[in-house]
């Protein structure tokens, strides 16, 4: 029997009302609990690799730094696989959808974030271009939760940005984990009846972080902040997402 289209896009409206989950399979919670670990990782490996080419990305002397939106795609797509064992090209059948469409979108808004920074990253003359990890993440973070019903950020106790300030739940979150030692298991709740996941993600200050955020305490940065006078493993903040379980 053919189903003509009305009658279809009627049943798809109705069952969508009646079950607001759909798109997830009877196991949602572990689905949605994978699905905000994969997402912080991927947003998390961006951070990474923007890290790793901050020295060319400053570089004062170099016009073209040959640092793409795809050369970082491709390099964020290998990290994520590192990290994960996940081809983001070639991911697997047992992922769900709306997983998939997740990372999708995460991967294309901080590739475009990327995009919009190549006229500051290409400028000679200029050594700090203030295009960081943390502006990186920021700025792709925000584009995401514009795009989704999930809501990305990073935050910390003491954030320069006040953009990225803690709301009551991650202080109490963040000073949790400022209380563990360095590692990278986050903390995953449910609340609101179980009707909404929160999970922070923590982030370590490494020893390239200590170049801004290390000691002598107090003194300026390249930035223009004060350092904080932190030390490598020392809790820098966290990686905080939000994903309701009615994803409509």
């Amino acid at each position: 029997m053919i189903v003509p289209p009305n009658v279809l896009r009627v049943f798809v409206l109705v069952l969508s009302l009646l079950c607001p989950q759909i798109g997830w399979t009877q196991d949602s919670r572990k689905e949605i609990e994978q699905t905000a670990e994969l997402l912080t990782t991927l947003l998390n490996a961006g951070r990474v690799v923007v890290e790793r080419n901050q020295s060319l990305i400053n570089d004062p002397v170099k016009a073209d730094k040959g640092f793409t939106p795809e050369v970082f795609e491709q390099l964020v797509r290998e990290e994520f696989l590192q990290q994960t064992l996940i081809d983001l090209q070639h991911p697997p059948s047992s992922l769900p959808p709306l997983t998939k469409d997740l990372l999708a979108t995460l991967l294309l808004t901080s590739k475009e974030v990327v995009g919009d920074a190549q006229f500051v990253i290409n400028q000679r003359g200029i050594g700090y271009k203030n295009f960081i990890p943390a502006t990186f993440g920021s700025q792709a973070a925000r584009k995401f939760s514009n795009r989704s019903h999930v809501t990305i950020k990073q935050t910390t106790l003491n954030p320069r940005n006040l953009k990225n300030s803690p709301d009551a739940y991650e202080e109490m979150a963040l000073s949790r984990l400022a209380t563990r030692p360095s590692a990278t298991t986050p903390v995953v709740e449910w609340i609101d009846g179980g009707q909404l996941l929160r999970a922070m993600m923590p982030i370590y200050y490494s020893e390239d972080c200590l170049t801004c955020h290390g000691s002598p305490k107090g003194i300026l940065d390249i930035s223009g902040y004060p350092r904080e006078g932190a030390q490598v493993g020392e809790l820098a903040g966290a990686i905080s997402i939000q994903i309701p379980t009615d994803h409509r």
